[in-house]
């Protein structure tokens, strides 16, 4: 499974790492992903995302309704 979060969409991100002699090679930056369980109380059930960090900050400090629907509202969240 990839590391994309279900809500904001963040993502794998690519780089180089840079030495002193400012030798570049590749490298990736991973999103901080999690998976979450969240209850819906309009609905009464349980769903599990797959959301970053910053996400589940958003989720705290919104509600998981609110950002369900301006998900949904976007066209990000289809479920």
């Amino acid at each position: 499974m990839s590391k994309v979060c279900e809500i904001s969409g963040k993502r794998v991100m690519f780089g180089n790492n840079v030495s002193h002699a400012l030798n570049r090679t590749k490298r990736r930056f991973d999103a901080n992903i999690i998976k979450k369980r969240f209850f819906i109380p309009e609905e009464g059930k349980w769903i599990t995302l797959t959301v970053s960090t910053a996400t589940l900050k958003t989720i705290n400090r919104k509600g998981i309704s609110a950002v369900l629907k301006e998900a949904r509202a976007k066209g990000i969240y289809k479920g």
